[in-house]
């Protein structure tokens, strides 16, 4: 049986990370628990450290998590919980006052400092999730913020080298070039610089799509047919020809080297 509670407030000078997870983590514990999780952040303000309380006193039994570290605003909040009679708990102060007598040392108390410090490895992170859901066409429809869009015929190495451009924190999206079928309207509304047509020497491209028929049952018919590849690359040349996509030859190439290339390429083009 489902019972519920009443929310609980996330309040947060940052992002609001670190007391979601929380939240989230320890509630987890309760899987027949409904409990409205309001996740309030950027709260730098003493006016919206007041209005958030006001809202959780106007709730029965509401709830206040926070993690302000700056000292006068997670002080207001506590009284101003107190006061209102909400159960407040504070992730960030007894730590951080702990800490602070431990090392003589005063904290900078600047929200989302951490977030800042990791900002790398979170636009990278988020880098490999856009290549990921932007695969192979997919989600054509957000293709305009990607920062490189991939495309090339079956089997020319799309897939692998957008992951790798991914790795390395660019957001990248690949379309599948087949002659019959027009590309996506949204492949023109992407710069032209950001764009990079794939090629590969027809004999390796054979070889690739030979690998893939044989392990997935694919005809073989036209699609390792040589005329057949042949008229494919001059159809796929001639596009990117057409629409001054820069092309990149990934034959006999590591994919660290064609994403060498392709970085390389597009600073050329936008300094």
């Amino acid at each position: 049986m489902v019972r519920s509670a009443p929310p609980l407030f996330v309040v947060s000078g940052g992002t609001g990370a670190t007391g979601d997870l929380l939240a989230r983590t320890v509630l987890a514990q309760f899987p027949e628990a409904n409990v409205p999780l309001h996740v309030e952040t950027k709260v730098v303000s003493p006016d919206r450290v007041r209005a958030i309380v006001a809202q959780a006193a106007a709730i029965p039994g509401a709830m206040l998590l926070h993690t302000l570290v700056r000292q006068e605003l997670r002080q207001l909040l506590i009284a101003e919980a107190e006061r209102a009679g909400i159960t407040a708990f504070d992730l960030a102060g007894p730590l951080e006052e702990h800490l602070s007598r431990q090392l003589g040392m005063q904290p900078l108390q600047q929200p989302g400092l951490y977030h800042q410090q990791r900002r790398a490895y979170f636009e990278r992170v988020e880098a490999i999730e856009f290549a990921v859901a932007h695969d192979d066409g997919k989600r054509v429809e957000e293709l305009p913020q990607a920062e490189i869009v991939l495309v090339g015929l079956s089997r020319v190495g799309k897939t692998p080298l957008s992951m790798y451009l991914s790795i390395l924190g660019w957001k990248t999206a690949n379309i599948p070039f087949v002659p019959e079928v027009p590309p996506p309207p949204e492949l023109f509304a992407v710069a032209q610089q950001r764009v990079f047509g794939l090629v590969i020497e027809p004999a390796q491209l054979i070889a690739h799509r030979r690998y893939r028929a044989a392990r997935t049952g694919i005809r073989e018919q036209g699609y390792v047919d040589r005329d057949s590849v042949i008229a494919e690359m001059r159809a796929a040349n001639h596009f990117f020809y057409q629409q001054h996509f820069q092309v990149v030859d990934t034959t006999d190439k590591p994919i660290e080297t064609s994403a060498e290339e392709i970085v390389s390429l597009l600073a050329q083009s936008t300094v």
